[in-house]
């Protein structure tokens, strides 16, 4: 009687190594995981490492200090909000309130859905000059866009800066209210969607004066 031929397993098929922008993306996803079942203290580069399954010389290549690292955390959730705004933006019908609408809803939208790490990484961040440059460039970026998107309802008037300033401020406030669970998002949505209508409205109120 014939022996039966034992069935040959194929040979594991190679890992695919990860483009560096790939092994990038990987690492944030963690630090982000890391943060929302640990909090922001329990972030480190050695920490990051085992969650991702990597050493810890690749980590230390892409962000090199802690500080490093939680910079591109609010870098990467910058990114991810201007996305959403802009392709909200795009799909808008051209009306103030449509506009106004996207812009509120975008920005307590992204800051709601990362729930509790993004005030935790700006905590671990105080301080940072880093941060700040980053911060304000972000801020400048946001209120130039903002100014454009509102001008053509603001009457022959520029929206003054400080009005924008405020609206910046409102935004901030009124999304960590709600990531915080102080108020709902769609009470910080309301009010955030109110405040940019008076701006604009103000602004072209004063023109018609003129």
């Amino acid at each position: 009687m014939s022996r039966p031929v034992a069935k040959q397993s194929s040979p594991p098929s190679p890992r695919r190594r990860l483009t560096r922008d790939d092994r990038h993306r990987q690492l944030l996803d963690a630090s982000w995981r890391l943060i929302r079942t640990e909090g922001t203290d329990a972030l480190t580069l050695g920490r990051l490492a085992e969650q991702a399954g990597v050493t810890k010389p690749v980590v230390y290549d892409h962000f090199g200090t802690r500080e490093g690292l939680l910079v591109a955390l609010y870098q990467d959730y910058d990114v991810r909000q201007t996305a959403v705004m802009d392709g909200a933006l795009a799909g808008s019908k051209s009306t103030l309130k449509d506009k106004a609408r996207v812009i509120a809803s975008s920005y307590v939208d992204c800051v709601f859905l990362q729930g509790r790490e993004m005030p935790g990484v700006l905590a671990a961040l105080a301080g940072s000059p880093d941060l700040e440059k980053i911060k304000r460039a972000y801020h400048i970026a946001f209120i130039e866009k903002c100014r454009a998107i509102l001008a053509p309802y603001a009457g022959a008037n520029s929206i003054a800066s400080a009005a924008l300033w405020a609206m910046l401020g409102a935004a901030e406030a009124l999304s960590y209210a709600a990531a915080l669970k102080e108020i709902t998002p769609a009470q910080a949505k309301d009010e955030l969607f109110a405040t940019i209508v008076a701006i604009a409205g103000r602004s072209k109120s004063s023109s018609s004066q003129r």
